[in-house]
């Protein structure tokens, strides 16, 4: 199994790809097309659902990037790891914790996001 941290990073990269063709390149690569993302805000199934899923938030959030907080965790099939959302060379204006199912091959089956209050 691919190491927590790689996991981790490979994650938050996508959702810090501005190229939208490229953006959906990773999500066939990394994704299982049968996967699922939800968090309290939003959801997205396939890859195309996630797809849409992830430039909605881009377009609601435009110059901010997502950062990994701490270190990344799991077990088994399961990593967990914390991030924070932040324009650049700026506070953190979100944050949260996600849990991250991985199949077989490595590639994301299912991923639950939750949020952190205010920051």
């Amino acid at each position: 199994m691919t190491p927590f941290r790689t996991i981790a990073d490979c994650y938050l990269a996508l959702w810090n790809e501005p190229d939208a063709a490229r953006r959906r390149a990773l999500i066939a690569r990394t994704w299982r097309p049968d996967a699922r993302y939800d968090d309290p805000l939003m959801a997205g199934d396939g890859h195309e659902g996630i797809c849409r899923m992830i430039e909605a938030a881009r377009e609601h959030f435009p110059g901010h990037a997502f950062t990994l907080r701490g270190e990344p965790d799991g077990h088994g099939t399961w990593v967990r790891f914390s991030w924070s959302l932040a324009p650049r060379d700026g506070a953190p204006v979100a944050g949260g914790t996600d849990v991250a199912r991985m199949d077989g091959d490595g590639r994301f089956a299912q991923v639950t996001g939750f949020l952190d209050g205010a920051m």
